[in-house]
């Protein structure tokens, strides 16, 4: 049985994406997929959001430097709403920003199996902190979030300090190269003082 493909650099397009979310389907064995590397752009995203709504075995997908943008945050939001395997969810450097951090953040609200989700290098400003932060205040099963190298600054650093005085299961926060400044770090600090889950903040 097939358990993983990896089809990175591989000049993938929408048409071979819809071909591969319609395999999606109704595959039953299939638990990794990594498509780096590939200009699957938002209609991709789509085709894999929809194979994300049927799909029971998935539980890993890598879709880093996928051009799907805020757009295709958005498709893969509505299927995290409704898909109950995915555990890893990896989107750096796709060019995701507040708007794509809204849809995202709105789908940690109501999805309870994803564990990681990774947004490297993408351009998630303030108010994407501060979505995704509110879902922190209700999400119980993300344990990793990656928002490294992107634009947060003070604000977005005191959203995310807020949010982890309600979280309890959050044990991975990467912040690398933002601006969340004093006001931000002390947000967290104070946070941390009063968390009881051991976090590693880098």
């Amino acid at each position: 049985e097939l358990r993983g493909i990896k089809i990175s650099n591989n000049e993938i397009g929408r048409v071979g994406t819809q071909s591969l979310g319609d395999a999606l389907k109704h595959n039953t064995t299939l638990n990794r997929l990594i498509i780096d590397h590939n200009e699957i752009g938002a209609v991709g995203a789509k085709h894999l959001g929809d194979a994300l709504q049927r799909n029971t075995t998935l539980t890993t997908l890598y879709l880093e430097l996928t051009t799907i943008g805020d757009m295709g945050a958005k498709y893969l939001g509505d299927a995290l709403q409704h898909n109950a395997t995915l555990t890893k969810l990896h989107l750096a450097y796709n060019d995701i920003g507040d708007v794509g951090a809204q849809y995202l953040g709105n789908a940690l609200q109501h999805n309870a199996t994803l564990t990681t989700l990774d947004l490297e290098h993408d351009r998630i400003g303030d108010m994407g902190a501060k979505y995704l932060s509110d879902a922190l205040k209700h999400n119980t099963t993300l344990t990793t979030l990656c928002l490294k190298y992107n634009e947060i600054g003070a604000y977005g650093g005191e959203s995310l300090g807020n949010a982890l005085r309600h979280n309890t299961t959050l044990t991975r926060l990467h912040l690398k190269f933002n601006q969340i400044r004093d006001s931000g770090a002390q947000s967290i600090g104070n946070a941390l003082q009063r968390n009881t889950v051991t976090l590693i903040l880098s």
